[in-house]
This record gives C-alpha cells, sequence and structure tokens, in this order.
C-alpha cells in the first residue's frame, strides 16, 4: 500500500427497506411459531422428532437473559450465576447449548421458485438442518448467513422442519453475548432468474449539490437451463416518493450462471444525505422478459460524498466533520441480545439526543435494524469486524481465533455485501487490539483483510484499533509500522490520557499523532477508545490537528459484562491504591459478584445520561455549563476512580440521608458536598436559594470548578461568566418526600407489530412533579392489559442481579423501565404501576 492515499468518494448509497430483510426487500419475516429447549439432545434435527412438550415463542430470542431454575440468593439471581464459566466477562451468565424446530408449509406460489433463509445472527456455532439435511454450520455469533433450501423442501402443501442447534460453550467472549437466534430469521423466494442476495452495490463518481451521477451495479443469476434475455430498470424515487430518474438495458444471462449489470444514472438537485437532513431515497430495480415480471428489489439510499484528507480532515459533503463518537457494543439492556428494530432504533436515538454524532460498533457486525436506525437519523458509523484474529487473547480459549483462518473471508464479505451500501458507514474495521499486531502473522492478515475490503468496497477508508501497551507488549513502536501501512485511517486506543492518570504514557506516545502525521502526511489518525474523564484532553488534541478527526469514548452506553471495569470502588483511607496496568487490573478482576455490567457508560443501561455524558457535552461545547454533586463518602473511606469510570456523581440535590457504613440516616445538613461544576466560561458563581455562596476562576487548562459546600435542601445554580456576560446556567433542587409513580411512555402511538416496542420510564415523584433521585429501593409491580406483553424490565443499577422478566423491579435513582411488545393486534394497551406507600401511575398507549 502506498503511504499516501486521497480519498474523495461521492456515494450513493443503498439502505434498508424499513420492516424488511437487511439484505433483501423481498424477503418476509420468518420469526414465528418456533418451539425450542434448552439441552444438548440427540437426533433433535430429524423431522419425527416429538417437539410438542418444548416452549413456543416468537424470534428473535436471547436464552442467557432469562431466569435461571434454582434460583437461590448470593448465587443464582435472575438470569445470573456465580458459577458463569464467563464469571464478570460475560456478566455471570448462563450459555449452553439450545435447540430450535419450526414446523412450516409453503404454498403453490412456492413451486418454481429458489427458496433462501437467512439469519442475520445466531450466537454461536449454529447447525442448520432442514427435514433431516444439514444445510450448513455457521460458527461467528455476529455475521448473517443465508442457505438455498430449494433442493431440501417437501413439495408445495407437505410440512417441512427447520431444526437449528446453538452452542454457546466454554470461554468465547470477553463481553455478554447473549446466546440462541438472537436476531431475525428471513424466508425469501425468488425466481429462476433473479437479483442475488445482496446483489447490489450503489456508488455516485460524482456528487454536487446540482447532480448526482449514480452508478448501479447488480449480480444477476440464471438457474434455470436455459439462456434468458433481460431487461433491467432502475427507477430512483424521491424522500417524497416522486420518479426522479430511469435508466433499463438488457443482457443475456446463460443457463446456470451469473452476470454483473452495471447502469448509470443522472439526478438532478439531489437532497443530500447530511447528518441534520438524512435524505432518503429509494431505488426499485426491475427485471423482466417481454411483459413478463421476473424480479424487483426497493432499496432506499442516501446521496452523500466523503473525503478523507490528511489537511482538511474526514469531509462530509463538503464539510469538515470532527467525530463526536461513542463505543457501544450489541446487547440491549433488560432484553439481552434480542434486536429488535425498535430497542436498536431507541439506541441511536438516545445517542443522538445526547450529542454523538458517531458511533463504533464494538466489535462486530450489528443488527441490521441498528445501521437502518443510523441512515434514518444521521449518526455516522465505524465498524468493527474482529476482536481477535488467530491469536488467542485473554484466556478467551474458546473465541473467534479458532475459527479464523478457515472463515475470515467469508466473515468479512457477508459484513460488507449485507452493509456496504449504508450511507451512515464512512469506515471499515478490521480489528480491535489485535495480538499479533506488531508480528508477521499479523502484517499478513492485516494485508489481506484491508486488500479484501477495498476489493469489496474501494470507496471507504480502512481502519483499525491499536493499542500500545510498552508495560504489557514487548514489541517496539516501529514494529507496528508494516502493519498501520495497511491502514488509511489509524485507530489509537487510549494514547491520549488525562495528566493525573494512572494510565498516562510517557511524552512519545502522547504525541504519537505529531509523529506519525510528519511521517504520513496523508493519512488521518482518531482516538478509537479514550476513557470518558480523558474526554477533554482527546478533544483538544482534535481541535488543533484537522488530520485527528475525532475519538470514541469507551462506553456511550452501559453493557452487560466486563462488570465493574468502570468502578469506581470504596476503599478504607489507608489502602495503597495501585497504578498503572495494576490500577487497571483492579477492576478487571473476574470476581465482582453482584456487579453485572460494565457501569462505564455515559448512558446507563436503561438510557439515562449520567455523569459523563454531561462533561462530554461541555467538552464537546454542545453544553456550556453542567453541575453534578457527589455522593458523600462513608467516615474513614476513600473513592478509587477507575480508568474507565467516572466519579460517582449525580445530577441531584436531594441527600436526605444515605444508608451506608458511617453515614447518618437523618438529614445530611451541614455535612460538606463536593459539588463539580463543568464549563468552558471563565468564572463560575454558585447560589444556594438565591443567595451568592462561593465563586471560583476557571483554570485555562481546565473545564472544571471544583466546590465543597455546605447541604442544605433548596436550589443550587451555577452561572458561567466570561467577563460580566451570563453564558448559562445549570440548577438542581432538592425533591420533597415520594408521593406517587409517574409512567412517561417514550410514543403514544406505536405499530402493533412485533418489531416495535414502548419503553416506558417509571419515575418516582414528589408531589410537585419532581422525580425523587435518592430512592433506590422501592420495588415497582407492573400490570399489563390489552394486546401486549411485558419484554422486559430494567433499572440502571450495575449490581441489581435480579429478574429482567418478572413482572416487577426496583427503581434505581428513582427511576425503572418497562419494555412492552405488542403481539400483533390493533387497540389500546394500559400499563398500570404500583408500589408501597405511592399513588399508581398507569399510561394508555395506542397501538395502529
Amino acid at each position: 500500500m502506498k503511504q499516501m492515499r486521497l480519498f474523495i468518494i461521492p456515494l450513493f448509497c443503498l439502505l434498508l427497506s424499513i420492516g424488511t430483510n437487511g439484505q433483501d426487500s423481498r424477503a418476509v419475516l420468518f420469526d414465528t411459531d418456533w418451539r425450542f429447549k434448552k439441552d444438548s439432545l440427540i437426533q433433535a434435527e430429524s423431522p419425527t422428532y416429538i417437539d410438542a412438550g418444548w416452549r413456543k415463542l416468537t424470534l428473535p430470542h436471547d436464552w442467557s437473559i432469562e431466569d435461571l431454575p434454582n434460583q437461590k440468593e448470593g448465587s443464582v439471581q435472575g438470569p445470573f450465576t456465580k458459577a458463569s464459566i464467563g464469571k464478570a466477562a460475560t456478566g455471570y451468565t448462563a450459555g449452553g447449548v439450545g435447540w430450535y424446530r419450526k414446523t412450516f408449509t409453503l404454498g403453490k406460489r412456492f413451486i418454481g421458485k429458489q427458496t433462501y433463509i437467512t439469519f442475520d445472527g445466531v450466537y454461536m456455532d449454529a447447525d442448520v438442518w432442514v427435514n433431516g439435511h444439514h444445510v450448513g454450520n455457521h460458527p461467528y455469533g455476529y455475521t448473517a448467513f443465508s442457505y438455498n433450501l430449494t433442493n431440501f423442501l417437501n413439495p408445495s402443501g407437505k410440512p417441512n422442519v427447520i431444526a437449528v442447534r446453538a452452542k454457546n460453550l466454554g470461554k468465547n467472549s470477553r463481553w455478554y453475548a447473549g446466546s440462541g437466534i438472537y436476531r431475525h430469521v428471513w424466508l425469501t423466494s425468488v425466481n429462476e432468474v433473479h437479483t442475488e442476495l445482496d446483489g447490489n452495490y450503489v456508488t455516485t463518481p460524482i456528487v454536487s449539490s446540482g447532480s448526482a451521477k449514480v452508478t448501479v451495479q447488480s449480480s444477476l443469476a440464471n438457474t434455470s437451463s436455459r439462456s434468458k434475455v433481460v431487461e433491467i430498470r432502475v427507477d430512483l424515487m424521491s424522500p417524497s416518493g416522486q420518479l426522479v430518474a430511469s435508466q433499463k438495458q438488457s443482457v443475456t444471462i446463460a443457463a446456470n450462471s451469473t452476470v454483473s449489470s452495471t447502469q448509470n444514472v443522472t439526478l438532478t438537485k439531489p437532497a443530500l444525505w447530511t447528518l441534520e437532513n438524512p435524505g432518503l431515497y429509494s431505488a426499485n430495480v426491475t427485471l423482466a422478459a417481454g411483459h413478463v415480471l421476473l424480479d424487483q428489489t426497493k432499496t432506499p439510499f442516501g446521496i452523500r460524498s466523503i473525503q478523507f484528507d490528511g489537511q482538511k480532515g474526514f469531509v462530509l459533503n463538503g464539510k469538515a466533520i470532527k467525530l463526536k463518537g461513542g463505543c457501544i457494543h450489541h446487547d440491549n439492556g433488560p432484553l439481552g441480545a434480542v434486536s429488535i428494530d425498535r430497542a436498536e432504533e431507541r439506541k441511536v436515538e438516545l445517542l443522538k439526543k445526547a450529542g454523538y454524532n458517531a458511533l463504533r460498533l464494538s466489535h462486530n457486525p450489528v443488527a441490521p435494524a441498528l445501521l437502518t436506525a443510523c441512515d434514518r437519523l444521521g449518526m455516522l458509523v465505524v465498524t468493527d469486524a474482529y476482536d481477535m484474529w488467530e491469536k488467542e487473547k485473554l484466556g478467551v480459549k474458546n473465541g473467534y481465533h479458532q475459527y479464523f483462518k478457515d472463515w475470515w473471508k467469508k466473515d468479512i464479505d457477508a459484513m460488507m455485501l449485507r452493509d456496504r451500501n449504508h450511507p451512515s458507514i464512512i469506515m471499515w474495521g478490521i480489528g480491535n487490539e489485535i495480538w499479533e499486531a506488531a508480528d508477521t502473522s499479523g502484517y499478513r492478515i492485516a494485508s489481506q483483510l484491508a486488500s479484501e475490503v477495498r476489493r469489496l468496497d474501494p470507496t471507504r477508508a480502512v481502519t483499525e484499533a491499536i493499542l500500545y501497551l510498552p508495560q504489557q507488549i514487548k514489541y517496539k513502536w516501529d514494529e507496528f509500522a508494516p502493519h498501520l501501512a495497511k491502514l488509511d485511517v489509524d485507530g489509537y486506543n487510549y494514547f491520549v490520557n488525562g495528566s493525573n492518570d494512572a494510565m498516562q504514557r510517557d511524552s512519545a506516545t502522547v504525541h504519537r499523532y505529531e509523529s506519525e502525521h510528519a511521517k504520513h502526511p496523508q493519512k488521518l489518525f482518531m482516538a478509537t477508545e479514550y476513557y470518558p474523564s480523558a474526554a477533554l484532553e482527546n478533544w483538544a488534541v482534535t481541535e488543533k490537528y484537522p488530520y485527528v478527526i475525532g475519538g470514541f469514548s469507551w462506553t456511550a452506553m452501559d453493557y452487560i459484562g466486563e462488570a465493574k471495569i468502570g468502578g469506581p470502588a470504596l476503599v478504607p483511607q489507608a489502602t495503597k491504591v495501585p497504578q498503572g496496568l495494576m490500577s487497571m487490573m483492579f477492576f478487571f478482576s473476574p470476581n465482582s459478584w453482584p456487579v453485572f455490567n460494565a457501569n462505564c457508560g455515559d448512558l446507563d443501561l436503561i438510557g439515562n445520561r449520567k455523569a459523563a455524558s454531561y462533561y462530554q457535552n461541555v467538552v464537546w461545547r454542545n453544553s456550556p455549563i453542567e453541575m453534578l454533586v457527589h455522593r458523600p463518602l462513608p467516615a474513614g473511606m476513600k473513592e478509587v476512580k477507575s480508568p474507565w469510570g467516572f466519579p460517582d456523581e449525580f445530577k441531584s440535590w436531594t441527600w436526605p440521608g444515605l444508608d451506608k457504613p458511617g453515614l447518618e440516616k437523618s438529614s445530611q445538613n451541614g455535612q460538606k458536598m463536593q459539588v463539580n461544576v463543568y464549563t468552558r466560561s471563565k468564572r463560575v458563581r454558585l447560589e444556594l436559594n438565591g443567595k451568592l455562596i462561593a465563586e471560583q476562576t476557571v483554570p485555562d487548562s481546565s473545564i472544571t470548578a471544583t466546590f465543597e459546600i455546605p447541604y442544605q435542601p433548596g436550589t443550587l445554580t451555577a452561572r458561567g461568566f466570561d467577563g460580566e456576560k451570563e453564558i448559562g446556567s445549570s440548577s438542581l433542587s432538592t425533591a420533597g418526600k415520594p408521593v406517587a409513580i409517574r409512567l412517561v411512555a417514550d410514543r403514544p402511538t406505536i405499530n402493533a407489530d412485533l418489531n416495535d416496542l414502548a419503553y416506558v420510564m417509571a419515575e418516582i415523584i414528589d408531589r410537585n412533579g419532581n422525580v425523587v433521585p435518592s430512592i433506590d429501593d422501592t420495588d415497582i409491580t407492573y400490570q399489563l392489559t390489552g394486546n401486549a406483553t411485558l419484554a422486559g424490565v430494567g433499572n440502571g443499577n450495575p449490581a441489581d442481579v435480579s429478574s429482567f422478566q418478572q413482572n416487577h423491579k426496583k427503581v434505581y435513582q428513582g427511576r425503572g423501565l418497562a419494555i412492552l411488545r405488542p403481539t400483533g393486534q390493533k387497540g389500546a394497551i394500559t400499563l398500570t404501576a404500583t408500589a408501597n406507600g405511592l399513588t399508581a401511575g398507569n399510561v394508555q398507549i395506542m397501538l395502529k
């Protein structure tokens, strides 16, 4: 690869059809009427196997989030067990072997057709049988895979049986992966002449405000025994549904063969896909022979250009963009790994509202619905294909490394062919913290992966997350050079940290951006991971250098697994706090029970913003000022902050007494409270109940003003000033006694189908309607009437190992969550929430 690589890439990008398969708009959902049993069974693939006693369910499904048998407080609670093979890494959840079976009958319209089944994701090592025939094995738990079932199906009108076995065995992941068929399944039926699955690829060599030249490449198949002459028509539809351009051509497809078709279409005055207005068109690709319609696909798309340039940075539609990013894992909190379309969409909505404009998908291909949401809502995406290549990593002995040599090409192809037309995707990530990065095998693999990515999609940049720990890795930095030469954008994990951080690197590492830019002036760089507390230092580098295009906080949202890495920890004052790598290991303990989630997210497990999120929005200049209050420390104790964590502080001025050793349970009146004000203003004034009580000048190198003030109920206000001009304020008021439950639905009306969800936040409020954030132990019972089920309950407490699936759950900081899933019928549903001593809350949601 050349050392200097310049991208100027206008793209006309294919999207998913809403409500249809990520790969193909011709597909229909195949999620209902499955049977399931978690067991290592013999001959359960046989069509004659009796499964009448198995549980009936609708996919997607994750058995690892379900309550375990033999519940025992302190060892087996909800889905969690201390006997978990993965321990803290997988959040004390259990894997095992699970079987799925479905009996289905195809009608006459399937006669003479080619019938495919597609699995968006099965974790993991999936075997599939149809009518007793083994049609394939798929080891990787995150890539989609399809099989042509045509030769294994019974004649029309006769029942067929499909059986799927998933095996989540041993230690195979560094985080919570879930188990089973946790994403959608699709059935696609096509004529003998058709566009292949994932067969459309759309780019634009020219994009401007006045016009866009569109190149549509389609891979066409003819499975018949005769040559066919086919007309291919491409119709482009505007965001309002109007036909704006059309092109057609004829091709001859030989018998039992495929052919590639390329057409160029010109649009005038296109509506560009931007972060603010992500306009979406749709493309209809129609195949016909004479007047006979053979095949048709309908796919939304966006028009945008991207450029990667060492002098300008990352440029979208001619405008330089800095990435305000966060990393996310694939789980959906109380739903586990279950990927329902609305869950993915809500995740993106919450993160966009919290100030993000980019997501890094850690560390695997994701569900199609998440990418669809990014496309529709205007969120940039950096993908991640693998967490490991050929070498075992951190004791994950049953990980993907054992399949990599045989499967890397199949899996990278599966990811890219499905996803390469999403306008939200701007970079392809080929690995995360790869152990062999600086040896010859790493050079070889990086070259193979980068070449394959560019073969399938030369329009985007290739990147990778590099970890450099001289204390742990014996390689010198220069030994990474042949590997980095394969990349277009270098991703650095934890290279720039806070000046007082225990993991601060040597000066040469801290300024790696400068030295590498001097060697490779056309390259770009980014922080693929950084500590939340180091957001300011990383953003300062981003603002200073055009070739540093931004970064991604670890993490944007709490996730199950890697339990307790975000800390913080309380230890006696005399405890010697570990430094350097030992600081990391202090929080990377395999024994964190009952903490089951990482607790390092800017948002908690149910979507509420945490301290790091407010801090980061001041860093990004999205907010002028934010104020948070540190939880009082028990007498004789001190706080140890994790490298991945943030101080134990909240948006709260309600401290009636905490049930902790060394603290009185009466009022905190008079106790000194630490108040942190985050602002880019020069001076901060602190007011309590309208009176000025403190004032500070913010140091030039900081955005933090720290106050120690005696607690007194009322209203605490921080005001930021530049000179005498007030640039913003932030206030916190003391809540009264809890009197009622308030239920707040994310939307008043939702679709009456199984792919939609209602997220209902339960809030403990005082008589004035203020949330009471000091309430952590109130158990709420949820009662639901109407055509919906309770899909999950949750809170933000990282140590609450109670069930996600029962009809009750405690709140945390005054809030809880109930997730409702329609059953498919229209009407009204009503959720009622009750708790001892509180007025019940209820909310009605319409299903349309």
